[in-house]
């Protein structure tokens, strides 16, 4: 179905992403802090959804501030659901909205577990790695949204094997086993050993892909902005998880976490979200851009052969 570009949600749907941006900084800020359990009761904080002030210092401030935003963050994506149900053509993006409400829902409670649980089975690494999911969703309802989406575009024939469509999807998969690998140091459930061996392997996909979306697709504006953006992104993830780990290893004595390690954690973290985010951005560029070969199949069959 063909959509209307609706100017208001989409900035709206661009807020939420800030938002949500800002919900994983002030989570990596708990994780690095140590101060996942500085609030030990959940879902009030000291018993009450507004503690007294004179209780919130330290890392309790830090994790219920985390916990404000994340809230708030539910309201907003409520009524993001709410606009895309009255303003949204298409039925598919009215169920990624509702999916959005079920996952910030699912991400809270699966929070408060954590808290419940004292950080054990796995928990803090799902919910960060559940958190960066509803990330990328929430930037794929924006890129929905957007103009670029909604207009007329012409389409590109890809007859290369792989299809771009599983570099891409590959490409994706692979940042976010990063993702997990990542959430398991910073966690504590494994040595530092697998993020930074795989890093190398996120590298050389990133690579790889941007090399194909290049001689594929040399001319085409949307594609060249992606591959560049993973390129610039892999880089400077790359910088960051150096500055990171020397931090870490050289404050490992310190009876604290230290602003340099702190500092260097969190814009990791945040930045290691949004290059995931990029290359599922990147893999919706190439299936609005490129049909899939039953596409062309059809389009063919009605006369219609993609540029």
């Amino acid at each position: 179905m063909k959509a209307t570009y609706h100017p208001g949600v989409h900035k709206y749907a661009l807020f939420v992403v800030c938002w949500t941006a800002c919900l994983l900084t002030a989570g990596a800020l708990v994780t690095s802090n140590d101060a996942a359990l500085a609030v030990s009761d959940w879902p009030t904080s000291f018993g009450s959804f507004f503690p007294p002030l004179r209780l919130l210092t330290g890392g309790a401030l830090i994790e219920h501030t985390h916990r404000v935003i994340a809230a708030i963050l539910g309201v907003w994506i409520i009524i993001l659901a709410g606009l895309l149900a009255r303003y949204d053509e298409r039925s598919w993006i009215k169920k990624l909205g509702y999916t959005a409400v079920a996952g910030v829902i699912f991400q809270g409670v699966l929070g408060g577990l954590t808290v419940l649980k004292l950080l054990h089975y796995w928990l803090p690494v799902m919910h960060a790695c559940t958190a960066e999911i509803m990330f990328a969703i929430l930037v794929s309802i924006a890129f929905f949204t957007s103009r670029w989406y909604t207009q007329d575009l012409p389409q590109y024939a890809d007859s290369n094997s792989p299809t771009v469509h599983s570099v891409v999807t590959f490409n994706a998969l692979v940042v976010f086993l990063q993702v997990l690998l990542g959430a398991g140091f910073r966690h504590h459930y494994m040595s530092y050993s697998p993020h930074v061996i795989w890093s190398m392997i996120v590298l050389f996909s990133v690579i790889w892909t941007a090399a194909i979306l290049r001689r594929r697709f040399p001319e085409v504006p949307a594609i060249s902005r992606a591959r560049l953006s993973l390129h610039m992104l892999v880089g400077l993830q790359l910088l960051l998880g150096i500055g990171s780990l020397w931090a870490r290893l050289a404050t490992a004595d310190d009876p604290q976490p230290m602003p340099v390690m702190i500092a260097f954690t969190v814009v990791h973290t945040v930045v290691g979200a949004i290059l995931f985010a990029t290359s599922i951005v990147t893999v919706l560029v190439c299936y609005r851009l490129v049909p899939r070969k039953r596409e062309v199949l059809l389009a063919t069959t009605k006369g219609e052969v993609p540029a």
